[in-house]
């Protein structure tokens, strides 16, 4: 299986809405435009108030971000989301694909066993440009 996932963002509706719909910064809709055309199986957004979260959920908008966490938080926040994904995906065998800073990877990809970042060290303006540049125009 292919996986994408996702970092949320700070930019959000100001209602509940399914995720794919909740995020509204420009990376966000980008790296989900980009993500649906590499034709994945699953995409997944890594919440910090929620851990793994489907497109198709539901949910709150909310004030929480990782980089606000502390390193013992984070690293608990991690573990929450490693649990999610083992019931949804194999990690040794599944292939993924991280949209996601450095702070929503960090304990994460040691546990994966297949892991792309392409926009790896990239500030946001080279992700952007990265994304315009790699997704296919209609």
């Amino acid at each position: 299986m292919k996986i994408v996932l996702i970092s949320c963002v700070s930019k959000k509706l100001p209602y509940k809405a399914k995720a794919r719909d909740l995020y509204v910064s420009p990376l966000f809709r980008l790296g989900l435009k980009y993500a649906e055309s590499l034709r994945p199986d699953r995409i997944f957004v890594l919440s910090a108030e929620h851990g793994l979260v489907d497109l198709e959920k539901e949910i709150e908008p909310y004030n929480k971000t990782l980089n606000a966490m502390s390193s013992d938080d984070v690293r608990a926040w991690a573990e929450r989301v490693l649990l999610q994904l083992r019931d949804s995906s194999d990690l040794a065998n599944d292939e993924f694909i991280f949209l996601a800073g450095e702070r929503y990877r960090k304990h994460l990809v040691p546990h994966i066993a297949n892991y792309v970042i392409p926009l790896k060290g990239l500030g946001i303006g080279r992700q952007l440009k990265y994304l315009k540049e790699a997704t296919p125009h209609e």
